[in-house]
């Protein structure tokens, strides 16, 4: 698995939780733009699965590939769930939705890492 790109998906996900914390502490609801970084995160995410697709076909197979790919899965939904959630709840608590959402999947991509370094 390549490192860079596990990085990068997981700097995207902590710097779109730490944007929609300060719409948390400005009580506002998340905008657009928000939306568009998730998306972002879910480009980076697919790029990732292809990568991972790749690198295990080509013989470099983790140990537990059912774990791994449950965890990427999940990683896929995890923010488009959380930007509907978003988009319907036009208060705060929308911004709070897409942080947990966002520091939910830098979680699921260090067990990703981790599945896959086992």
């Amino acid at each position: 698995m390549v490192l860079p790109l596990v990085l990068a998906v997981v700097a995207a996900c902590v710097a779109l939780a730490g944007w929609a914390t300060v719409y948390v502490v400005r009580d506002q609801a998340v905008v657009l733009r928000q939306l568009w970084g998730a998306a972002v995160v879910e480009g980076l995410i697919l790029v990732q699965g292809v990568v991972l697709g790749v690198l295990g076909a080509t013989g470099t197979a983790p140990t537990d590939p059912v774990l791994l790919w449950g965890y990427l899965v999940t990683a896929l939904f995890v923010l488009p769930v959380a930007a509907l959630w978003a988009f319907a709840e036009r208060t705060r608590w929308s911004s709070v939705v897409l942080a947990v959402a966002a520091l939910t999947v830098a979680f699921l991509e260090w067990r990703v890492w981790q599945i896959w370094n086992t």
